[in-house]
Parts: structure tokens; sequence; C-alpha cells
């Protein structure tokens, strides 16, 4: 019962997490041809807007901060795999238990318990680009790291539920490997 229940909110999350990377994936396609269209713009034709600029920052800002979770997902954080590589699947299980127990998870409400006034106060103020012609939505770019905080904690809460099915599994190492890289 508890192993199907740790299942079912694993693939909730995942789902969420999975759909948020596909959103960011095309964020980064209309980035990059921003950005190429800013440079032809500012060396083709000497033309330049510094709003047009500043979104490229936000979209910059967006992609790394939403996409967070989703390479957490995909396991393409930096790992030093000199002793983690040679480790069984249970003792690998382990390891990312008490990894996100112990440091994910702490420092994501940290990050959201010391960044929550410092974005609250731009919100307040409906903060805006110092810049002359600049966006006037540096509010909602701060925002991203309460919401990053959150989906990161959500992802780390899906690692440990899909680390505690390994650990409480009975099923074979090999049928356990299968299972994780689903």
């Amino acid at each position: 019962m508890l192993l199907n229940w740790l299942a079912h909110l694993t693939d909730f999350i995942d789902r969420v997490t999975d759909n948020t990377g596909k959103i960011i994936s095309w964020l980064t396609l209309l980035m990059v041809l921003l950005t190429f269209f800013i440079v032809v713009l500012r060396y083709g034709f000497n033309i330049g807007w510094i709003a047009m600029q500043e979104s490229v920052l936000y979209f910059h800002g967006t992609v790394f901060m939403l996409g967070a979770a989703y390479t957490l997902k995909a396991d393409g954080h930096v790992r030093v795999d000199i002793f983690y590589q040679n480790f069984s699947i249970k003792v690998k299980a382990l390891v990312n238990l008490f990894g996100a127990l112990l440091l994910l998870l702490p420092v994501c409400i940290f990050i959201f318990y010391i960044s929550f006034d410092y974005v609250a106060s731009a919100w307040r103020i409906m903060e805006r680009s110092p810049e002359a012609g600049g966006l006037p939505f540096v509010y909602l770019s701060k925002s991203l790291l309460l919401i990053m905080a959150i989906t990161m904690s959500l992802q780390g809460i899906a690692e440990i539920c899909r680390n505690l099915q390994i650990l409480l599994s009975k099923s074979k190492p090999l049928q356990l490997e299968k299972e994780v890289t689903k």
C-alpha cells in the first residue's frame, strides 16, 4: 500500500516536472532566436532596445531557475562519481535519500526563506528596470527564486519517494534498475 502511494506521488510530481521541462525547452529556443535577432539588429543595422536585451536575461533566468527541477529529475546535476558509480542500486538509493533529506530539501527551504522578503519587497513596489526603456517586470523575475525553491523541493520529494520505493522493494536489483531508469 505504501509503495503504491509513493509510486503515485512520484509519478504525479514527475509529470509536472516533465511538462515544465518541455515548456522550458521551447523558451530556450525562443531565447536563442531572440539573441540572434538582437545581434543582427545591433551589428547589422546599429539598432538596439534595452527591453529586448533585458528580455533575454529574463528568459535566461527562467530557463535556469525553472529548469533546475527537470535537471534533477533527469539526474543531470554534477555529481562526483568516484565511489557512487560502484555502489549497488540499494546503496545508491540510500545515498540519494540522505542527500535529498539532509542537503537538497534544507537548502531549498533556506533559499525560500531568505528570498521571501526580497521577492515580497519587489512585488510591493512593483519593481521595474532601472534602465530607461527597460522592462517593468523585475518583480516577476525575482519571483523565480521562490518558484525554483518550490519546484526543486517537489522534485526532491519525488526523489525521496523513488528512493524509498527502491529501499522498501523486495524486487531483484535488475528489476530495480529498470524501474529507476523508467
